[in-house]
């Protein structure tokens, strides 16, 4: 790992400080989005001069620092809940570094529960091995004295030297989380007698085993992520969130250009009840015959007698293309109206600005026109939030594809309608929030304040809702899926440590 290496952890404070202390000793990371990056927006992008002391949306710790970070985590956990320190990684990885998750788990489940559920198994006693003077190693069937020997958390014991390759094997393969080798058990193996075997034999794979420890603060951490391309990329990643990246993948396959075929088939065709693909009358006669052999009369007639619909035969092939329809159009609305606000209202918010600041002869409280340019650019986030939260929902709540625990099917819909209201919430006050910045600031003084309040409230409450649906999606939904998938917080709680790093 190169020495300039630099990690970014995002930070929200409202007291952070942007003064470019450590500009020598941090590389920062040159912030370029396009029209698909949400909340990674250039000032050139927004054609708005945003204020010098607005707080960062990350902090860049160095790799001298990383380890103080991730060991003041680890020694929190530690002192908590009195366990080693190989027990506080598992826990927090499982948590992806989250200390309020891991309070709350303690405060409504319990220690134990909590311990149980990340699959950690806590010290036992082998009374039998302790009075033995040797004993069977079951993987090379030697005996040993007690002294060749290690015991796990568990209770299994082998030889060191079985152990040893056990741990390097694993480290070859990328394995952070060494669990125990005996069949079907879960323990993960202590970390100090990881380094201890390793260090003797391997010296080169126990430090390449502190360095996977140390990855696993970045790359299971949904605060801190390695930068792509350090020291320079001049670009940011690509940002899809409230989407997982398995979510969006298959929204982008599904392909932006559907929508056009999906309304012709469900305008034009009639979906055959033996196979459910859409069949095409081609011609003058009513009878036709789709390519799986089932005959039917496109007019939904038998004969001459006219038959009513059976409920439990439902059309499922048109109800899915009618879903999909209905999520598409939801998604590429709020896009468009993205794209409309980027192009007009952009360059309408730069010149109210530039009005407050040049009327230097009312209230000092009116030359600043910051609160505006900071309202269009939560009004931008927000509007790509909402666009994409509707290409998780088509495949969240019953597009087949993403499959969730069927134990969870009640969570599912609490959830559902949560995850909704949310939504409806957030479209409102967005909606509000783009009526209010297309209009003209005008009349006297006390009616400008007005209506900085109102604009600057709505802001506050488009970002509270903004981060109440990602709670929602990343607390309530995303567990109940078979498949394990992650977003990125919309503002994550990381520790307020970050800015001592960057400034130590």
């Amino acid at each position: 790992m190169a020495s300039d290496r630099c990690y970014y952890y995002y930070e929200d404070d409202d007291d952070a400080d942007a003064d470019g202390d450590g500009e020598e000793e941090v590389e920062w990371l040159a912030m370029e989005a396009d029209e698909d990056d949400v909340g990674l927006l250039e000032e050139d992008d927004l054609h708005l001069r945003l204020p010098d002391d607005r707080p960062a949306d990350c902090w860049a710790i160095t790799q001298e620092s990383l380890p103080a970070a991730q060991q003041q985590d680890l020694s929190m956990v530690m002192n908590l809940l009195n366990i080693k320190q190989h027990h506080a990684r598992t826990l927090l990885i499982h948590h992806r570094w989250k200390m309020h998750c891991i309070y709350d788990h303690l405060d409504r489940k319990g220690r134990d529960r909590m311990l149980s559920e990340a699959c950690i198994i806590l010290p036992k006693n082998s009374m039998s091995a302790a009075s033995s003077t040797s004993v069977t190693c079951n993987v090379c069937f030697e005996d040993f004295s007690m002294t060749d020997v290690s015991t796990m958390d568990c209770g299994h014991c082998f030889c060191n030297d079985c152990w040893t390759e056990h741990f390097f094997a694993s480290i070859n393969t990328g394995n952070r989380q060494i669990r125990c080798m005996e069949v079907k058990c879960k323990a993960i193996c202590d970390e100090d007698i990881v380094r201890r075997l390793l260090s003797l034999k391997y010296p080169a794979a126990s430090k390449r085993f502190d360095l996977l420890l140390l990855e696993s603060y970045l790359e299971d951490n949904d605060s801190v992520k390695w930068c792509p391309s350090a020291p320079h990329c001049g670009r940011a990643i690509q940002v899809h969130s409230p989407c997982p990246c398995a979510i969006w993948e298959k929204w982008k396959a599904k392909g932006h250009g559907d929508s056009d075929s999906v309304k012709w088939i469900l305008a034009n065709t009639k979906s055959c009840p033996k196979c459910s693909k859409p069949i095409e009358k081609n011609g003058g006669c009513n009878l036709v015959h789709c390519k799986c052999g089932q005959c039917l009369c496109i007019s939904g007639h038998s004969c001459n007698r006219y038959k009513e619909e059976n409920g439990d035969k439902v059309d499922t092939s048109r109800q899915q293309m009618q879903r999909y329809t209905h999520y598409w159009d939801r998604y590429n609305i709020h896009a468009g109206s993205y794209k409309v606000e980027q192009k007009d209202l952009g360059p309408a918010v730069e010149e109210q600005v530039k009005k407050l600041e040049s009327n230097l002869t009312g209230p000092k409280m009116n030359w600043d026109g910051s609160w505006l340019a900071m309202a269009y650019q939560s009004l931008l986030t927000s509007r790509q939030v909402l666009s994409r939260s509707y290409a998780f929902a088509y495949y969240m709540f019953g597009g087949g594809e993403v499959k969730t625990h069927p134990s969870e099917c009640s969570n599912l819909a609490v959830a559902q309608n949560l995850f909704e209201d949310r939504q409806e919430q957030l479209e409102r006050h967005v909606e509000h929030l783009s009526k209010e910045l297309a209009t003209d600031l005008l009349g006297m003084p006390e009616e400008i304040v007005l209506k900085k309040v109102e604009i600057a409230n709505l802001a506050k409450i488009v970002q509270a809702i903004c981060g109440q649906l990602y709670r929602c999606i990343q607390d309530e939904l995303l567990p109940l899926l078979f498949q394990p998938m992650n977003i990125a917080a919309y503002q994550p709680d990381g520790p307020d440590k970050a800015k001592e790093f960057i400034r130590a």
